[in-house]
């Protein structure tokens, strides 16, 4: 079932693009960080829609791991943890469902000392088991365990959230 269209999806995205900016109109920069592929495209979404009505630094960035097994092997960041020290770090993902790939991917950004972090993602789903808050989120959606969120957002003519 099909639960955002390709409209609502660009509509989200520009809002949130919005709260972004009305929680950190005064920082310098802001660094994007997206979760492998679809929170890496979520984030680039995000970026060029902050980049459109900002003239802050918005700063795109790359958080790999292994939503399977977090622990498998070591989380990585493309850009230098330095540059990372008293900034404002989005964490951005697809979907936030048990909270647990979030949690880990912010695993290397504790070996400095960012301003803060916060998390968007276009799904919040409010069944988490890790202690993670979703700060911006296009929608949030109560559903059962034995339901999925397919947030088609990649090599697609498209967009569409569906729930399966």
């Amino acid at each position: 079932m099909k639960i955002l269209t390709d409209r609502q999806i660009r509509q989200k995205i520009r809002r949130l693009a919005y709260e972004i900016l009305e929680n950190n109109f005064e920082e310098p920069e802001i660094i994007l960080a997206g979760i492998n592929n679809n929170g890496m495209t979520f984030a680039r979404l995000l970026h060029g829609q902050l980049s459109s009505i900002t003239r802050q630094k918005i700063t795109l960035t790359g958080l790999h791991i292994n939503p399977a097994n977090p622990l498998a092997s070591e989380v990585k960041i493309d850009l230098p943890l330095t540059s990372l020290q008293g900034k404002v770090i989005i964490v951005a993902d697809d979907v936030a469902n048990t909270g647990r790939t979030i949690f880990y991917a912010c695993k290397p950004l504790l070996d400095t000392l960012p301003k803060k972090i916060e998390v968007a993602v276009m799904v919040d789903r409010t069944h988490k088991s890790f202690p993670v808050k979703v700060d911006y989120f296009g929608l949030s959606l109560a559903t059962t365990l034995l339901e999925n969120i397919d947030v088609q957002i990649r090599e697609v003519e498209e967009f569409g959230v569906f729930l399966k």
